[in-house]
């Protein structure tokens, strides 16, 4: 049977031993490992930084001087699986504090003895050099044990005889006298270079306002050009951009163009087909009940035709013989008439004037009612005419009639002679 053994990532478990009597050694960091139970060794070590305070008491300089020198250093066990298993055969075991202890010891010999190497201005001037010698001479004995010296820093240095009070002292009276030495010479020295300094303000005064309106005339004329060439470029782009625009919208249209045409040919082909459709529909539901139509009346039209011929012939035989008939008939007739008017003329031959005036007056009635037609319609006809005019009105009418009668028949009746017995006709 066993256990699991688990770590945080600030610990590393060794897990030592196993089947057989094997001694071997396993590490994890931030995980867990199963161990046996009265076959495997559990340990653990710690990864966390440890912060050590190196003191070094009375340390002889190169010089001789005794220092007192302290320091903070900063440490810890590094997880790299070899320096780790060196660090488990120096420290596994130990508590934290004998492995601060062992570290400490190393860096204090280490410094005491870069101290016996180094002056006292070095030292003192010069603190981060002393600390940076300090951590690359120790940094390799401590990486044999595991151990990674993260920072070093020199936290402070002093002595018992006061050398570096007195070696301040002396520094602060040179650089003093350096400092009223300095003050009056810069004091002369300032008289002289201000007069220089007034003339040089002056010169480049003046050359500065020559050169500002140089440059001030040079900027306007700069400024004036990048206009011009702005304006330029801008005009350039705006008739490139209307150019391109224009060539886009032509693009388009040709596109537009060809999507109609395609949509027209496809719509006159929808179109043809319609029609040859259309056309199919029209023969078999006109064309050909018309064809019939027209063949039954063409038919019936024959048939009609027949008969009115046959019609027409049987009438014009019947107005044929009607007329036959008739002419027969008015033949008679006229040769009777042609009798009466031939012994009529006979007559009249015979008979002479006297028949004449018979014909005329047999004629006359028929005159007189013809002109009298339209008086038939009439009511009355009122003479007006004053005292004895109308039988004078009268008497006028008759006396023109003759003259009428003259005018129309060519007969003179004031010339013919009394009634003739003979052809029977009064007058």
């Amino acid at each position: 049977m066993g256990n699991c053994y688990t770590v945080g990532p600030n610990e590393a478990l060794v897990v030592s031993g196993g089947c057989c009597g094997s001694d071997q050694k396993t590490y994890t960091v931030g995980g867990w490992a199963w161990a046996w139970w009265l076959i495997t060794d559990i340990q653990k070590i710690t990864l966390e930084i440890m912060t050590l305070q190196p003191k070094c008491d009375d340390v002889e300089t190169a010089e001789g001087v005794a220092l007192t020198v302290t320091g903070v250093a900063q440490v810890k066990v590094m997880n790299d699986r070899e320096l780790l298993g060196y660090a488990c055969e120096q420290f596994l075991g130990k508590s934290v504090q004998e492995i601060k202890s062992v570290i400490l010891q190393t860096l204090e010999g280490h410094l005491r003895s870069i101290l016996g190497t180094l002056t006292v201005e070095q030292i003192y001037q010069d603190r981060d050099q002393f600390a940076r010698l300090v951590r690359e001479v120790a940094a390799p004995d401590v990486g044999r044990m595991g151990i990674e010296i993260l920072s070093f820093t020199i936290k402070d240095v002093y002595d018992k005889v006061e050398y570096l009070s007195s070696l301040g002292k002396t520094q602060t009276a040179a650089v003093q006298r350096d400092a009223d030495i300095g003050v009056a010479e810069a004091e002369r020295d300032a008289g002289i270079k201000e007069a220089e300094y007034k003339k040089q303000m002056m010169d480049v005064k003046f050359l500065a306002d020559t050169k500002m309106a140089d440059s001030k005339r040079e900027l306007e004329m700069q400024k004036a050009s990048f206009n011009q060439e702005v304006n330029t470029k801008k005009a350039e782009a705006q008739l490139a951009y209307e150019l391109q625009a224009a060539k886009e919208q032509q693009k388009i249209r040709l596109e537009e163009i060809e999507i109609e045409v395609v949509q027209r040919k496809k719509q006159i082909s929808i179109e043809d087909k319609e029609i040859a459709r259309t056309e199919k529909e029209l023969i078999a539901t006109v064309k050909r009940p018309a064809e019939a139509e027209a063949y039954r009346m063409q038919q019936v039209a024959e048939g009609q035709k027949i008969k009115k011929v046959l019609t027409a012939q049987a009438e014009a035989e019947k107005i044929k013989r009607i007329g036959e008939a008739e002419a027969a008939s008015i033949e008679a007739v006229g040769k009777a008439e042609a009798e009466k008017m031939r012994m009529k003329a006979e007559a009249y031959q015979q008979y002479g004037e006297a028949a004449k005036t018979a014909l005329v007056l047999e004629a006359l009635p028929k005159i007189a009612g013809k002109v009298a037609a339209p008086l038939a319609k009439t009511n009355e006809i009122v003479i007006l005419s004053e005292g004895s005019r109308v039988t004078g009105e009268v008497n006028r009418l008759l006396a023109e009639l003759p003259v009428s009668v003259n005018a129309l028949t060519g007969v003179d009746l004031t010339k013919v002679s009394p009634v003739d017995p003979a052809v029977g006709v009064s007058i």
